[in-house]
């Protein structure tokens, strides 16, 4: 009998140096030192921000308030939304909340309280001033309260200043709701690099990789064949490298026609020995009508079927993949083997479920890693340049590097709207992603005023 491993504890918190001022995967640092708890949101992913990302935030913080530097280490923690919303970790606290607003195609970042000791001293703008707007002394007892004011800002974000006091706000019709007030100390802290961080965490990520291939040595001769799905993703560059070390060298690509071409590229570069081709979309479409987040016909279509097609002609098998629990509320009880439920021929081992996004960009920066440029240029995950489960936002960078792609599916869905009568405010928002349009996305409609007519959806009323 073989003996188990213990699976990894689901972690709900990021441990903190406060010496070193770094991240970590455990409780402790490379250099001694204890870690201090940070709590992460649903699903607790955590993952570094990467060029693309850092720009937006730099950008906007710049342009509303002045702000001109950045630490080098962000980490941003993916939390439930209307499309893409992240809070942002910097300097040990959770620092600002950044979100993308889909029928204005624009960001926001909220900086919290927390973050005004490590800006204060470079905010030269963006601040809302209602010293005159209440009484003194009163000003402790303002968090929570809308205060009226006098602003030429643009509603959104604000740094909020009365008596020589500061906090955060938003402001909206001359009014200021205000988060807190305090005598915020400008501090400074080190300010590590990469190689900093994964100098802190090695120890970490030495067990991560031993246990995952101990893991992969152990399973994988349970079927006469065993091989890597390699997706051209980051978690198939961290387990297809993991593989390798437990002595797995066979591995396949499915290209299923719509890759980006950066995925194509990068694909290549590998020499990845197997690509299997999807099925044509286009016929699955006329068959199918239109993929969405509910209805992700098209994986089976261009993913799975393919693969299973070739394993009945090859045999049975054990694949390596790199799905992780963190990745979504529907993969966090993903077992570490499982038969494949569209072809139980082919048994799957996550030998990184466990991981978060963190300990995945850590492991492939300390072991020099290819990987896919996409994410550099502002992409959480790689997939079909127009899955239904991508973010608006990341549809957007799409559509700025791949105008003409992009213009021949929206004639796809446009025609789609007409027979469906949804509007095209709707659909710009993204409401053709879902068949049943969740309550968070019924309720922008509502809020913005725009009317669905849609035969499949709820309708929600006009704005008042």
């Amino acid at each position: 009998m073989k003996p188990s491993i213990r699976e990894p504890p689901f972690r709900t918190s990021l441990f903190w140096c406060p010496d070193c001022n770094v991240p970590l995967i455990a409780s402790t640092c490379g250099c001694g030192a204890s870690g201090y708890e940070i709590p992460l949101t649903r699903p607790h992913d955590v993952r570094p921000a990467l060029e693309h990302d850092r720009n937006v935030i730099l950008t906007y913080l710049n342009t509303r308030f002045g702000i001109e530097t950045l630490p080098q280490i962000l980490l941003l923690n993916k939390s439930g939304g209307i499309d893409r919303t992240d809070t942002i970790i910097a300097n040990g606290v959770q620092f600002a909340r950044l979100t993308f607003d889909p029928l204005l195609r624009e960001y926001t970042i909220e900086l919290t309280p927390d973050a005004l000791p490590f800006v204060i001293s470079e905010v030269t703008k963006g601040i809302v001033d209602i010293t005159d707007e209440v009484a003194d002394g009163a000003n402790r007892h303002l968090g929570g309260k809308n205060v009226a004011c006098r602003s030429d800002l643009t509603d959104g974000p604000v740094i909020v200043h009365a008596n020589g006091r500061y906090g955060t706000g938003w402001l909206r019709n001359n009014k200021v709701k205000v988060k807190s007030l305090g005598r915020p100390r400008p501090a400074t802290l080190p300010d590590p690099d990469r190689e900093q961080v994964i100098r802190c965490n090695k120890p970490h990520l030495k067990n991560l990789e031993r246990h995952a291939i101990r893991f992969i040595k152990m399973e994988k001769d349970r079927r006469p064949e065993c091989n890597v799905a390699f997706s051209g993703g980051k978690d198939s560059v961290v387990v297809r490298e993991l593989a390798r070390k437990a002595g797995v060298t066979d591995c396949y690509y499915i290209d299923t026609g719509l890759e980006f071409p950066e995925t194509t590229e990068f694909v290549k570069s590998l020499a990845i020995p197997l690509t299997l081709r999807g099925r044509d979309f286009q016929e699955g479409l006329s068959i199918n009508g239109v993929p969405a987040k509910d209805d992700r016909w098209c994986c089976e279509w261009l993913k799975l079927e393919p693969v299973r097609q070739w394993r009945e002609t090859c045999g049975e098998c054990v694949t390596v993949q790199g799905n992780r629990w963190y990745e979504s509320f529907a993969r966090a009880g993903l077992p570490g083997v499982a038969v494949n439920p569209y072809y139980s021929g082919q048994i799957n081992l996550s030998p990184i479920r466990g991981w978060r996004a963190l300990e995945v960009f850590l492991y492939i920066w300390w072991r020099e890693l290819s990987i896919n440029p996409l994410y550099e240029m502002g992409f959480e995950r790689v997939g079909c340049w127009m899955c239904p489960a991508m973010l608006e936002s990341e549809y957007e960078i799409t559509r700025e590097l791949y105008h003409d792609r992009t213009r021949e599916w929206e004639k796809i869905l446009a025609k789609y709207a007409q027979k469906e009568h949804i509007s095209d405010e709707a659909m710009k928002c993204g409401w053709w992603r879902w068949k049943s349009a969740p309550p968070k996305m019924v309720e922008l409609m509502n809020e913005s005023g725009i009317q669905i007519n849609s035969q499949r959806s709820i309708k929600p009323k006009n704005k008042r």
